[in-house]
C-alpha cells in the first residue's frame, strides 16, 4: 500500500460553476485534510461530479479556487475517477496497467539514480547535495511503495475481480463492469496524493467493494467520493457533504432563481453514519419548513400593521370639550402614538424582510409504481432505454415449477435450465403474479444475461423460458440509452426524448411532470445536459409511464440519488406486477422481504443450477 503524504489537504473556497445560464454550484467551500474521507451526497444533478472535476483541475470553476498543499511545498498529484476511463480503447490491459504504475517505476529509477550518484567524486558540498537528493527519492519510493509496486498490482487485480483477464485484451473488448473496475485499479495504482472518486461502487460486487472499503481506510492522504451506495458510505465516509439546498436568507437566494429553486448555495455537512445523516437531515429540513411558516405569518402580521389606518380609542369618540384647543391635543396625541405604532412595525418588517430565510424547495416526491392493469394508453415508442414489449412465447422444451405459491395458477414466467455458456449457469426459477425475486451473485454470475433472456433481448443457448400470454415486460438497462425515430440525438429536450420513448398519447396521459422523478425545470433543457443520474431517472420514467406486467430492474439504484433509491424500493414492495431486481446493493439486499436467486459464475455444462430462495 503506498503512503500518501499524511500532510496533504485539500480545500476548495467559494467554487461556483455554471454551464451557460444555468447555475449548478454556488459558493462551495470544502476542506478535506490528510486521513479524511468525505462523501459528497445530493440530488442527481446537483454537482457532485462537477465538483470533483473542478477539484481535480480537469474543469475551471467559474468563480472560486481549489488549493491542494503538500508539507515542504511539493505539488501533489490528483487522482481523479469519472466516467471516462484513464486509458484509451486501443490499450490493452498490460498498457493501462504500465502507464498508471509509471509514476511508481519514475521514482524507483531516481531512487537508482541518486545512488549511483553518491559514488562519484566530489567536493563536500557536492556530496552533502547528492545525498539530501538521494534522501528526497528514498523518500518518494518508500511513499509510492516502488519495492511492492508487482505485489500491489496483483493484488488489486484480484480484489477487483479482473485478475483472471488477459493482459493482452485491448480495453475495447472489455464489458463496461470491466472497464470500469480497471479504470478503479488504475486509479490506485496511480498512487495520487489526494484521490476523487465519482461512484466508485457501480459495477463492484460484494469481494471487490469490500477491497475498494479495505484500501480506503489504510489510504492516508485526503479522499473526496462522491457515491450513491448506501452501505459504502455507512463503512467508508468519515463525514458527509450535503449539495441539496440549505435554509438561506431569501435576500441571497433570490437572484439565483433563474433555474428553479431546486439548486443550493453552500453546503450542509454531516459528521458520523449515513443512517444518522438521514435523521439529521429530516429535523434540519423539518425545522427549515417550520421556521419559513412562522416567519412568513409574522411578515403578513406586519404587514398588516403597516397598512391599516391606526387611532387611539374609538373611531367615533369625541372629547367632552368641544374647545379647539381640546380637540387639537387628543388629535395630536393620536398621531403620535399611530406613528409610533407604524414605525415599530415598519421597522420590524424592514428587518424580517431583509433576514428571512428563503422558501424550502420542494423536494421531488416519486409518484411510485402504478398498476399493470390501469387503463392507460399503451407505450408506442421505439424505445431503447428501458425495453418494453408484449410477450406470449415459448423457448426451448417443457418448463418445470419451482416458485412460490401463488392463488394464480398460472405462472407469468417459468424458466427451466437457462443457461449461455461461459455467461450464465443453468438456472431455473418461476414467479406468478405479484411476485418479487432478488437476483445476487458477483461479477460475471450472468445477472444482467439472465434479465436479458426474461426480457426477449437475447436466446438462451440451452434451457427453457414460458411467458404468460399477454405479458407486457418491460426492463431497465445499466446503461441509459434512448430510442432516436427523427435522429435528432441528444439535443432533444428532455420532453422531447421522453415523447419519443412512450408515445405522444401516453405523454400526454401520464405527463413526465407526474412521476416526480425529473423537476419540471429540467423537462426543457437538451438531453446532452443532464447528469447521469438524470439520464438513469429519465429511463425509469418512460419504463413506468405504463407500467408492465413483468418488471425487470438491472442494477436499479446505480446512479440515483440516495432519496430516490429508498422511495423506488419502497415502490418495488407495493407493486402489484411481477418484479425481478438483480443488484449488488447491499443496503437493497440486506432489507429485500422476499425471493432470492444467487447465480453462480458458469464453469462448464456440469455447473450446478444457480439456488433460489424463497424464504
Amino acid at each position: 500500500m503506498p503512503i500518501s503524504h499524511v500532510s496533504t489537504h485539500l480545500r476548495l473556497d467559494g467554487v461556483s460553476h455554471a454551464y451557460g445560464a444555468r447555475r449548478v454550484l454556488t459558493d462551495i467551500s470544502v476542506a478535506v485534510p490528510a486521513g479524511a474521507r468525505v462523501g459528497l451526497i445530493g440530488e442527481n444533478g446537483s454537482g457532485k461530479s462537477t465538483l470533483l472535476r473542478i477539484a481535480a483541475g480537469t474543469l475551471a470553476p467559474s468563480a472560486g479556487s481549489v488549493s491542494a498543499t503538500t508539507q515542504g511545498g511539493g505539488q501533489p498529484r490528483i487522482g481523479l475517477l469519472h466516467q471516462e476511463p484513464p486509458f484509451a480503447d486501443s490499450d490493452t490491459i498490460a498498457a493501462a496497467l504500465a502507464a498508471a504504475t509509471q509514476p511508481v517505476r519514475d521514482a524507483a529509477a531516481r531512487l537508482d539514480a541518486a545512488g549511483a550518484a553518491l559514488a562519484a567524486p566530489g567536493d563536500p558540498a557536492e556530496v552533502r547535495g547528492r545525498e539530501a537528493a538521494y534522501a528526497d527519492a528514498l523518500d518518494e519510493a518508500e511513499r509510492l511503495g516502488a519495492w511492492e509496486l508487482e505485489t500491489r498490482v496483483e493484488q488489486t487485480l484480484t480484489g477487483l475481480g479482473i485478475a483472471a483477464l488477459p493482459r493482452d485484451r485491448r480495453s475495447s473488448e472489455l464489458s463496461g463492469g470491466q472497464r470500469a473496475r480497471l479504470s478503479l485499479a488504475w486509479t490506485i495504482l496511480n498512487s495520487p496524493d489526494v484521490l476523487l472518486l465519482d461512484e466508485p461502487t457501480n459495477h463492484l460486487d460484494d469481494q471487490a467493494t469490500a477491497y475498494v472499503v479495505h484500501t480506503l481506510g489504510r489510504w492516508r492522504g485526503p479522499v473526496l467520493f462522491a457515491s450513491h451506495d448506501r452501505a459504502f458510505l455507512e463503512e467508508v465516509a468519515t463525514s458527509l457533504v450535503d449539495l441539496d439546498p440549505a435554509p438561506q436568507q431569501h435576500a441571497l437566494t433570490e437572484r439565483l432563481v433563474q433555474d428553479g429553486t431546486g439548486s443550493g448555495i453552500g453546503v450542509t455537512r454531516f459528521t458520523g453514519s449515513y443512517s444518522q445523516y438521514l435523521a439529521a437531515r429530516a429535523s434540519a429540513r423539518l425545522r427549515w419548513e417550520q421556521q419559513y411558516a412562522a416567519e412568513q405569518a409574522e411578515l403578513r402580521r406586519l404587514r398588516a400593521a403597516v397598512g391599516t389606518n391606526q387611532i387611539v380609542g374609538h373611531e367615533e369618540w369625541k372629547p367632552r370639550s368641544e374647545t379647539r384647543m381640546a380637540q387639537k391635543f387628543y388629535a395630536d396625541r393620536n398621531a403620535r402614538v399611530v406613528a409610533r405604532r407604524v414605525n415599530d412595525a415598519r421597522s420590524r418588517l424592514e428587518s424580517l424582510t431583509a433576514s428571512q430565510i428563503a422558501a424550502p424547495p420542494p423536494e421531488l416526491a416519486f409518484a411510485g409504481i402504478g398498476d399493470p392493469s390501469a387503463e392507460r394508453p399503451a407505450p408506442s415508442g421505439a424505445n431503447d432505454a428501458a425495453s418494453v414489449g408484449r410477450a406470449s412465447r415459448v423457448t426451448g422444451g417443457p418448463t418445470a415449477g419451482g416458485g412460490a405459491q401463488c392463488a394464480d395458477p398460472v405462472p407469468v414466467l417459468a424458466a427451466t435450465d437457462l443457461a449461455v455458456a461461459g455467461r450464465l449457469a443453468p438456472t431455473a426459477l418461476t414467479l406468478h403474479r405479484g411476485e418479487r425475486l432478488l437476483v445476487t451473485g458477483p461479477n460475471g454470475a450472468g445477472k444482467s444475461t439472465l434479465l436479458a433472456i426474461l426480457a426477449g433481448l437475447r436466446e438462451p443457448e440451452t434451457g427453457s423460458l414460458q411467458i404468460a400470454p399477454d405479458t407486457r415486460i418491460g426492463m431497465l438497462r445499466q446503461e441509459s440509452t434512448f430510442a432516436d425515430p427523427n435522429g435528432l440525438g441528444d439535443s432533444r429536450s428532455v420532453a422531447e426524448v421522453y415523447e419519443d420513448g412512450v408515445g405522444a398519447d401516453l405523454a400526454e396521459a401520464a405527463p413526465l411532470s407526474t412521476l416526480g422523478l425529473l423537476h419540471p425545470r429540467d423537462e426543457s433543457v437538451p438531453l446532452r445536459t443532464l447528469s447521469v443520474g438524470q439520464q438513469r431517472r429519465l429511463a425509469l420514467a418512460i419504463l413506468i409511464a405504463a407500467p408492465p406486467d413483468l418488471l425487470l430492474l438491472d442494477e436499479p439504484t446505480n446512479h440515483l440519488s440516495l432519496a430516490l433509491a429508498d422511495a423506488l424500493e419502497r415502490a418495488v414492495t407495493k407493486f402489484s406486477g411481477t418484479v425481478v431486481v438483480a443488484s449488488h446493493d447491499r443496503w437493497l439486499r440486506e432489507r429485500w422481504g422476499a425471493a432470492e436467486l444467487t447465480l453462480e459464475p458458469a464453469v462448464d455444462a456440469k455447473t450446478p443450477v444457480s439456488r433460489m430462495n424463497l424464504a
